[in-house]
């Protein structure tokens, strides 16, 4: 797959089917628009082109600085590739971008710069200054520009009853085995090991300190949770705090994730963290000896998980 940081970038070199928007958490609701693009791209002698834009349109738009995602842009770009798309266009969306009216959009976007054969969209899906056109007008103009145009249903989409938004309610309230089964993956979790306080290191439970620069990334809530971590290209199986480690004092946010039977010096290096289940909240002890026991339960509590995992067991060493 080909990553273009502008649709500037981008020239192609045949006609292009096209798919567009934020796909976050590119979930099993939105497998439906990409199996559908890669399949015709194959079947059509096309290049399949999905484009987003970047930062979100309601940074932009309605200066909603809450808004997390579920996906970084490098977690985005892997997951896409996974699927088999041959074109992911990030472009950067600013107010000029966002005052284009939907013939512009149109004709500048898709027609001089795309190529495009055909579009595949959402049956929600508006574009355009102030989300002014849909599907109806986008037909028209297809009709008009002699490109074909096709809308994923309500019905099909509903099928599978996902949404990015209740994906992040669920990693919100802690469900993450929800959550991973309205992804189709487990949620992961991409930083730079950083050097932390290394007290995890005295009570023999070492932590490789997770520092996440994407400011927009959605973190799970608080609490300790089974992962499995992407370290120079091998799965290593481990455990993860997340929260403010309250028996030490702290009350600095972090994520820390213990890996079993790992020794390497790895700071400095970016990982993957994915998140297989929650184990239980935070919790304030009285004592380090008191937090050392309960990780060791964390410990045999992990260990058990993987061993009983049907498709992880295999890879426990």
């Amino acid at each position: 797959m080909k990553i273009y940081q502008s649709l500037n970038e981008f020239i192609p070199t045949k006609k292009t089917i096209v798919t567009l928007g934020t796909f976050d958490g590119v979930h099993l609701g939105h497998n439906v628009i990409l199996d559908k693009i890669c399949n015709i791209a194959k079947q059509e002698n096309l290049e399949s082109v999905l484009l987003t834009f970047f930062p979100h349109p309601r940074l932009i738009v309605s200066n909603d600085t809450e808004i997390k995602m579920l996906n970084t842009l490098s977690e985005k770009a892997i997951l896409l590739e996974e699927k088999g798309i041959q074109n992911f266009i990030i472009h950067p969306f600013d107010k000029f971008f966002s005052e284009l009216f939907p013939r512009e959009f149109v004709e500048q976007v898709l027609i001089k710069q795309l190529n495009i054969q055909k579009i595949i969209i959402g049956y929600d899906h508006k574009f355009g200054k102030n989300r002014a056109a849909d599907f109806n007008d986008l037909i028209a103009f297809g009709k008009e520009f002699g490109f074909e145009v096709e809308e994923i249903s309500a019905k099909q989409v509903d099928e599978v009853s996902v949404s990015s938004t209740k994906i992040r309610n669920s990693l919100l309230e802690g469900n993450i085995s929800l959550a991973n089964a309205y992804l189709g993956y487990s949620y992961m979790l991409s930083g730079i090991v950083v050097k932390g306080n290394q007290l995890g290191r005295t009570i023999g439970f070492p932590t490789a300190n997770i520092e996440i620069l994407e400011n927009y990334k959605l973190i799970p809530k608080n609490g300790v949770y089974i992962v499995t971590a992407i370290v120079n290209k091998k799965t290593i199986f481990g455990m993860m705090n997340i929260g403010v480690k309250p028996t030490l004092g702290d009350n600095i946010p972090s994520i820390e994730v213990h890996l079993l039977d790992f020794s390497e010096d790895i700071y400095g290096q970016k990982i993957q963290v994915n998140v297989i289940e929650r184990l239980r909240d935070e919790q304030k002890f009285d004592s380090f000896e008191s937090l050392k026991s309960q990780l060791e339960i964390d410990k045999i509590n992990t260990i058990q998980y993987f061993e009983n995992s049907p498709t992880l067991k295999n890879y426990f060493t």
